[in-house]
């Protein structure tokens, strides 16, 4: 028993988390029901449709209570804009349309706009969320991704460079030679990707924090989540602060809380997992009662 113990806790297994989600809940109050949705930062692991399905599934074994409030502990780089969309409707539904997300570390992109779905965002000051603009894979010659490009960036190289064949009354062809990179239906397909990050983040907060707010008014409340010349770059943080100042409903906790204690414990226990090669785990969800892991792509 002892031996199993140990090795329990040395690869972070589920029941050595279990009494950190007890306590968790009972330091948020009655009928709080914490689900941790924790993906990889090192390894090649995204936000996709099986998640959702995943989370479905613990969300059905916690037995929710029609009072019960989903508070979603959520630390992910992100991925595809509708599973979470769709992650966002599932923990509307099993809440009674209310839960809340507490970023212990970071929710970036598509992570984020799962954030904008919530009533509420517990951070502490040093919690990360961030820009929400598509990033576009970039493949060489075999098909392997090399690097990630910015929609925003390739849109607006490809409006300026059209804009200045335009005008130009001499020779296009440096024009045309850059433009030739370029294909509209490429372009067509990216400004869509945009429109649709934006559409999902828009009605994700007029079901939260924003109801009766038209799209306009909402998307220059959260200008510094759009558009990248707010950040400069996709991965720079967006902190409590200026997420306050965007209108969301942001409850800071202090970093030496007790509840932020335990919040971090199961941090640094979750991430573990997620970021040691030898476990092979890139993404777990789970809650008190179950847990569910995926490995990472090798």
């Amino acid at each position: 028993m002892t031996f199993s113990h140990l090795l329990e806790e040395v690869n972070q297994g589920h029941r050595v988390r279990k009494s950190l989600y007890q306590s968790i809940e009972k330091k948020l109050g009655k009928n709080k029901r914490v689900i941790a949705f924790f993906t990889s930062f090192i390894f090649p692991v995204m936000l996709q449709d099986q998640d959702a399905d995943m989370l479905e599934e613990i969300l059905h074994n916690s037995r929710m209570a029609n009072d019960s409030e989903l508070v979603l502990l959520l630390n992910s780089p992100g991925g595809e804009a509708l599973p979470a969309e769709r992650i966002v409707n599932i923990c509307r539904s099993f809440s009674n349309s209310r839960f809340s997300v507490i970023v212990p570390k970071m929710a970036k992109s598509a992570a984020t706009m799962i954030c904008l779905g919530a009533c509420k965002i517990g951070m502490s000051k040093t919690s990360e969320l961030g820009p929400i603009d598509p990033q576009i894979p970039v493949e060489d010659n075999q098909g392997q991704v090399t690097k990630y490009l910015s929609a925003h960036e390739i849109i607006e190289s490809y409006t300026d460079l059209f804009s200045k064949a335009n005008k130009t009354k001499g020779n296009l062809e440096p024009f045309l030679q850059q433009l030739a990179r370029f294909d509209a239906r490429d372009i067509r397909r990216i400004v869509s990707a945009q429109e649709l990050s934006e559409s999902i983040a828009i009605t994700c907060l007029q079901n939260s924090v924003f109801p009766g707010l038209t799209s306009q008014k909402i998307k220059a409340k959260i200008g510094p989540f759009l558009n990248p010349k707010y950040t400069k770059v996709h991965g720079r943080p967006i902190y409590y602060d200026l997420a306050r100042k965007c209108g969301l409903d942001i409850e800071l906790h202090e970093l030496n809380s007790p509840i932020w204690q335990l919040v971090w414990q199961l941090y640094v226990r979750l991430n573990h997992v997620v970021s040691n090669h030898n476990i092979h785990i890139g993404k777990i969800i789970e809650s008190s009662e179950d847990s569910y892991t995926a490995p990472f792509a090798t």
